[in-house]
């Protein structure tokens, strides 16, 4: 498994349609490790192939312990609709707010050609349509309102908020959690 570079708003590459894996060889199980070992050490949730430089329709995202390998992934189904602060690592510094579908339904294969399907709601769902808009040549700030500049202790603010929210997202499904306070 190796760290590979993100690439930054500015490099064509991230404005452009990747192209479907046709097949599930060393380089894409390779792509995969890579993508995995990049978000866990740049503390990120999710990481399309172009932002590494490849033009293929590859996304891996790891949200509440749980990993998402997914190979040409799909949305096949959405409903509702929230707003979202986003920011990125192909956009640094900046911060907006996005519309996106309150529940997705995802189909996609795993590193074993085996097709799945991911049913994500809320913050996931978020997480999911943005690294799929990735995969379209498409970043956050093509679609945010309200852009707004954020520095590092900024930054560094942000991914603790979301891993208090992923906990206590966690916790809640457990039945452990109600607003704030252990049961």
């Amino acid at each position: 498994m190796a760290l590979r570079q993100v690439r930054k708003e500015g490099d064509e590459i991230l404005k452009k349609k990747c192209k479907r894996v046709k097949e599930i060889n060393a380089s894409i199980i390779q792509l995969l490790d890579d993508m995995k070992q990049t978000i866990r050490e740049l503390d990120a949730v999710g990481v399309a192939a172009p932002q590494i430089g490849m033009l293929k329709r590859v996304v891996v995202v790891e949200f509440e312990d749980e990993l998402y390998e997914m190979i040409n992934p799909e949305i096949i189904e959405s409903e509702g609709e929230h707003k979202c602060n986003e920011a990125c690592l192909s956009v640094p510094g900046r911060c907006g707010d996005v519309l996106r579908p309150f529940n997705a339904k995802i189909k996609a294969m795993n590193r074993d050609g085996e097709e799945y399907i991911i049913e994500a709601d809320d913050f996931l769902s978020s997480i999911m349509c943005h690294e799929l808009d990735h995969l379209d040549g498409v970043l956050f700030i093509d679609k945010a309102t309200n852009i707004q500049l954020i520095n590092e202790e900024q930054m560094r603010a942000r991914k603790r908020a979301r891993k208090k929210r992923i906990q206590e997202r966690k916790l809640k499904r457990q039945g452990v959690y109600s607003g704030g306070r252990r049961r």
